[in-house]
């Protein structure tokens, strides 16, 4: 038997919905029926090819949107990933519908970390193993409750909390199938990059985990990261981009032999175009452009949305909208609920969907001075500015604070040109989602917020709001340079 075989390893994550081609400077980049195009090029190429998908196929496109996720299924069975794992929004539309999309996967998804809390029964199958060239490669997915906020409304579904449990879980897997002669194991995580070296650095090395292909934090990088002997590895976000091993493995030890990594750009001089999967997408997108194609207003000029983890005019925008509409004093909007970087300035139906897909509830709580600096306090740790993908808010117009990283304090913080005393009371608005996951995201709970006021519930939908206010005014503008809200300094 031949002791070395290669393998490719081609890997996705976070596709959220990114199914067409936009103009670059000379090309037309990503876009779904592309980056099948490459995949299907692939494995004509080369003898032993798998293709697996690292977590958040849904999400951010109104097609997914308007059929939850059917759409994206039926898409990515045509694409047949050989193995895909849970991420965060594949919860989106709830647990038990997530359960009758996996019914219509025609390709395994897996997770070995989420259970039934009665019973501690696993949701989803916890590993795949593939049989190719006659090697044997061990694929686990991994997922904790951290990026799991959206499990909050199911009462009787729980992860393993951390990730040293996850880490336990990954070694009773790799303990228990070892023994059928594993040549390679992957894991499939989606917890986040700095968080997948973390992990890797508590495996065991007689588990036998050789590579860790990762999700959630939407990481770009230029070689894998290696913790432990473990390669890890990300692909940014959306199709146009995939990441490739071309893997030399040990079949004696077990272990990988030699490795090459890259990053191959999707676009339409390097990748054919899947044109069965482009008939796909047409008719759904036919469908949703009749439906969402209508013109709901027009703004002064493009606004933008090109960090979650500073002010932007959109997040300006968007709080102040949802402030003026509510009678709130602070509207504190997530800002990773605004899922692109651009929008006008013709706004359609389609265009506020997409850019805003969470319609959640706005809960409105009653907040102290003290405690509103104690949240925006938390929310400016330092994680937030290491790309740690915390939590991170955008303030309506009133709010002015300065904060220094180098101390640690607020240099200002204001309400409508007065300091913030810690006995003011403020009626802050927050997304259902916020609301639920408050510990996570400001360090406090409803229960220590509902001792100056119970909290209510002041639209169930805040993209119905959005879009009633947008429909009746026109020529919006934000302008952050001159309104800014939010300064944060180095020194």
């Amino acid at each position: 038997m031949k002791r070395y075989k290669k393998l490719t390893l081609l890997h996705s994550n976070d596709l959220h919905g990114d199914f067409f081609s936009e103009k670059g400077k000379d090309v037309l980049i990503g876009g779904i029926s592309r980056l099948s195009g490459y995949i299907s090029k692939t494995r004509a190429e080369e003898k032993n090819v798998i293709y697996c998908i690292a977590g958040d196929m849904f999400r951010g496109n109104v097609i997914d949107s308007e059929y939850k996720g059917i759409s994206t299924i039926e898409i990515m069975n045509m694409i047949s990933p050989d193995v895909v794992t849970v991420g965060n929004h594949e919860t989106d539309y709830g647990l038990s519908h997530l359960l009758f999309l996996e019914k219509c996967a025609k390709f395994p998804i897996i997770n070995a970390n989420m259970f039934i809390t009665t019973n501690r029964s696993r949701l989803f199958q916890p590993y795949k193993i593939i049989e190719i060239d006659g090697m044997k490669i061990l694929f686990i997915g991994i997922v904790t409750e951290s990026v799991l906020a959206n499990t909050k409304n199911e009462g009787l579904i729980g992860t393993f909390v951390d990730i040293s449990e996850a880490a336990e879980e990954v070694g009773h897997i790799c303990n228990t199938y070892n023994a059928i002669d594993i040549d390679y194991t992957v894991l499939l995580t989606h917890i986040g990059f700095e968080e997948d070296k973390k992990l890797a650095a508590l495996l065991d090395p007689s588990w036998g985990v050789d590579v860790i292909i990762g999700g959630h934090s939407h990481t770009f990088i230029e070689k894998p990261e290696i913790v432990n002997d473990i390669l890890i590895v990300q692909a940014g976000t959306g199709t146009d981009q995939i990441g490739r091993f071309d893997i030399e493995i040990d079949t004696e030890k077990n272990c990988t032999h030699k490795w090459t990594w890259e990053c191959i750009p999707i676009n339409d001089k390097t990748c054919p175009k899947d044109e069965k999967l482009e008939e796909i997408i047409s008719k759904y997108k036919n469908q949703t452009d009749t439906k969402y194609g209508r013109v709901i207003t027009r703004l002064k000029r493009e606004l933008t949305h090109p960090n979650r983890y500073q002010e932007t005019e959109l997040g300006d925008l968007f709080a102040d909208i949802l402030r003026d509409s509510l009678g709130l004093d602070i509207m504190l909007l997530g800002s990773g609920s605004i899922r692109k970087e651009k929008l006008g300035p013709i706004i359609t139906l389609q265009d506020l969907m997409e850019i805003f897909p969470y319609d959640d509830s706005i809960h409105m709580v009653t907040v102290t001075g003290k405690q509103l600096k104690d949240m925006i306090h938390y929310m400016l740790r330092e994680e937030a500015f290491e790309g740690d993908h915390t939590e991170f808010y955008q303030f309506s117009s009133g709010v002015e604070v300065e904060y220094s990283r180098k101390t640690k304090k607020f240099v200002t913080f204001n309400f409508e040109g007065k300091p913030v005393k810690n006995d003011d009371l403020f009626k802050v608005g927050l997304q259902k989602f916020h609301f639920l996951n408050i510990e996570e995201g400001f360090n406090t709970t409803v229960k220590a917020l509902e001792e100056n006021g119970k909290s209510r519930i002041c639209a169930t939908s805040c993209r119905d709001v959005l879009e009633e206010y947008l429909s009746t005014h026109q020529h919006l503008d934000s302008n952050v340079k001159e309104n800014k809200r939010l300064v944060v300094t180095k020194n």
